[in-house]
C-alpha cells in the first residue's frame, strides 16, 4: 500500500473521524472502553439567556473543565467558586480521581490555585510571546 502525506487546509468531519477511529480502537485495546460524558452548569439571566457557565467532560476517571466564564459584572462574587464546587461534586459522584484544566497566565491561574489546583505543565509564550498556558490538576484524596 503506497502512502503519502497530503495537506488539507479545509478538513471535513469525515477526515477527523477517519483519524479518530483507529486511534480510539487502539486506545480501547490498551486501556479498555473509555466513555466520555459531557455536562454544563449554566449561568442564566432573568429572561433565561445563558450568560456564562462551566462546560466539562468526564473521560475515564478524570473531569476536564473545558470552558469556564463568569459574566464580567458578576465576577468577584463567588460564582466561579460555586461553579467549580458543583463540578467537583459531580466528579466525585461519578467516581473521578480528580479534575484537570488549562488556563492562560492572563486568565485565572491564581483562582484555581486558591481552589487547591496545582500546576502539572506549562507552555511558555502561548498564545503569544509574554504569556503562558498552564495545565492544572486537583487530585482527590
Amino acid at each position: 500500500m503506497g502512502l503519502r502525506i497530503e495537506l488539507n487546509d479545509a478538513p471535513q468531519e469525515v477526515d477527523y473521524q477517519a483519524i479518530l477511529a483507529p486511534l480510539k480502537e487502539y486506545n480501547q485495546a490498551q486501556a479498555g472502553l473509555i466513555e466520555t460524558e459531557k455536562f454544563a452548569l449554566l449561568i442564566k439571566d432573568d429572561v433565561g439567556a445563558t450568560q456564562g457557565g462551566l462546560y466539562a467532560r468526564i473521560s475515564g476517571q478524570w473531569l476536564f473543565v473545558e470552558l469556564l466564564v463568569v459574566p464580567e459584572a458578576a465576577r468577584g462574587q463567588g460564582l466561579g467558586a460555586k461553579l467549580m464546587a458543583r463540578a467537583e461534586a459531580q466528579a466525585r459522584e461519578k467516581g473521578c480521581q480528580g479534575i484537570w484544566l488549562d488556563t492562560f497566565s492572563f486568565q485565572a491561574p491564581d483562582f484555581y490555585r486558591h481552589l487547591g489546583f496545582s500546576l502539572f505543565g506549562e507552555l511558555k509564550d502561548y498564545p503569544v510571546a509574554g504569556y503562558n498556558r498552564f495545565f492544572m490538576q486537583k487530585r482527590f484524596d
